[in-house]
């Protein structure tokens, strides 16, 4: 095990600035912003920022095909990605980690898996045009991680020493993050970022009526009991893509947020800003959790019409029947990784207010089997049911019918699997790509029997509020 304590600071956008610009570089952030007026950390949520770079395996996966590279070598599988990564990570010992500082993470799987990767799980039709040439999983397996804890207010740089390349570097990386934040990228010296075109929308109101119509009458015709319906947002824009994560975790930090600067072919990469506020699914050890999300109100600068969208959300039988559906969903999904018996609803219906909107969060958790991993119950779940619905494959078909593209990484999920086993994902919603110089987010939610089609549409447009607060900041039109 190596490890070095370095200084600790609030601000871990400090300490990523210094790898943000490298290929593979990511930042797994708790969205912890420090609030100038109380002197007190923003979020009630996180406690620790993983940061890594550097990964000595990578694996890449588009369509039927993942590239694995190591050691400057490349090689090519059709296997499925999931029990690719499951075979890779059983090469490394369990390596259980010493709890420096508590840390979750000292090196393992990082990345995305986008929802498209679910045609490698399910038969799904091929209506919906891709948009953005990006991979359907993104994983890089790293060997050092920086943690920062904010509730000990302490920062660790860790490893396993896995890779002999780790310590060859040590003192490089303990260099690169010692000493004062005040040595980290100015952004005087970073390129601007422009907004360059309006927003607009692949679903606007009339067509997002269509496909709303057509929906109930899936749900009337007993087909389906609810399904998640979303619109894409996007832009031209040009410019450091890290500016506007910055902007993002000052005016609506959550609890899930993630930077990733990943290379799309040896002349671009791209950005993912997640600002997500959704647990998927988390291993401790044989422990297994999901946090779905279902039922929304929007915030108000007003107190009393604040907390009367709380009130209205937590009475509302309709929010609470559709987050019912999906607990249900998670459940049995959850039981095909989890012992007999083991899973069981801990919470229900529980208020969490975040920057822009109010949701109702379920807490449902279970006991891993000892035969599987965190990458089975990962698969055995995935995609999350909350952004697909129910049935969830009927729903993923009718998803594919009436969204105009497809959906890439949005509700897919982003995360970590450790060395030693454990894991946490979160769902991809409230996220941004900025790829080829179009910056594009999904907004969406789940319609059911008596859902009220201006309202539906309106929470996608509360849902959306972050991002497009956001890009007006950037805008030079």
């Amino acid at each position: 095990m190596l490890k070095h304590e370095i200084q600790y600071h609030h601000d871990s956008a400090q300490l990523f600035e210094r790898i943000a610009e490298q290929p593979w570089a990511i930042l797994l952030d708790s969205g912890q912003m420090l609030n100038p007026l109380t002197g007190m950390l923003g979020s009630q949520y996180g406690r620790y920022d993983i940061l890594v770079a550097e990964p000595f395996i990578t694996l890449v996966t588009r369509g039927e095909t993942t590239t694995i590279a190591q050691n400057g070598q490349t090689k090519t599988s059709q296997e499925d990605p999931f029990l690719l990564l499951k075979k890779i990570l059983s090469k490394y010992p369990a390596l259980k980690l010493e709890r420096i500082l508590d840390a979750p993470f000292a090196g393992g799987a990082l990345g995305y898996f986008a929802y498209d990767l679910a045609r490698r799980i399910e038969k799904l039709p091929t209506n919906a045009l891709p948009t953005v040439k990006m991979p359907e999983m993104m994983i890089g397996i790293y060997d050092w991680a920086l943690v920062v804890d904010h509730r000990e207010k302490k920062s660790v740089l860790v490893s396993h020493g896995l890779n002999a390349e780790t310590q060859k570097n040590w003192l490089r990386l303990q260099a690169l993050f010692d000493g004062t934040c005040g040595a980290s990228l100015k952004e005087n010296n970073i390129r601007k970022f422009e907004v360059k075109t309006p927003v607009t929308s692949n679903l606007p109101e009339p067509q997002y009526s269509l496909a709303f119509v057509k929906i109930k009458a899936y749900i009337e015709a007993g087909d389906c009991y609810q399904v998640n319906l979303a619109q894409r947002f996007s832009a031209e824009v040009v410019g450091n893509s890290w500016l506007v994560y910055r902007k993002l975790r000052e005016i609506s930090p959550a609890p899930f947020m993630a930077y990733m600067n990943l290379p799309l072919n040896e002349n671009e990469s791209f950005q993912v800003l997640s600002n997500s506020p959704e647990r998927f699914i988390q291993t401790n050890g044989n422990h297994v959790e999901t946090r779905p999300i279902k039922g929304t109100r929007p915030r108000s600068n007003d107190v009393e019409q604040d907390l009367a969208y709380s009130k209205e959300l937590l009475t509302s039988a309709k929010d609470k029947a559709e987050n019912l559906m999906i607990v249900d969903l998670l459940r049995n999904d959850l039981s095909k990784s989890c012992a007999l018996g083991s899973v069981k609803v801990n919470k229900l219906f529980q208020l969490q207010s975040f920057a822009n909107v109010h949701h109702l969060v379920s807490i449902i958790v279970g006991k891993l089997k000892p035969s599987k991993t965190s990458v089975d119950v990962l698969r055995d779940c995935f995609p999350g049911g909350s952004i697909t619905g129910a049935p969830k494959l009927r729903a993923m078909q009718i998803i594919d019918e009436l969204e105009p593209h497809r959906r890439g990484l949005y509700c897919g999920a982003i995360g970590y699997i450790g060395f030693d086993g454990d894991m946490d994902t979160s769902i991809a919603i409230r996220t941004a790509l900025v790829n080829q110089n179009e910056l594009s987010f999904y907004a969406g939610g789940g319609i059911v029997a008596d859902s009220d089609e201006r309202k539906e549409y309106n929470e996608t447009l509360d849902k959306a509020s972050s991002f497009i607060t956001v890009m007006k900041f950037f805008m030079r039109l």
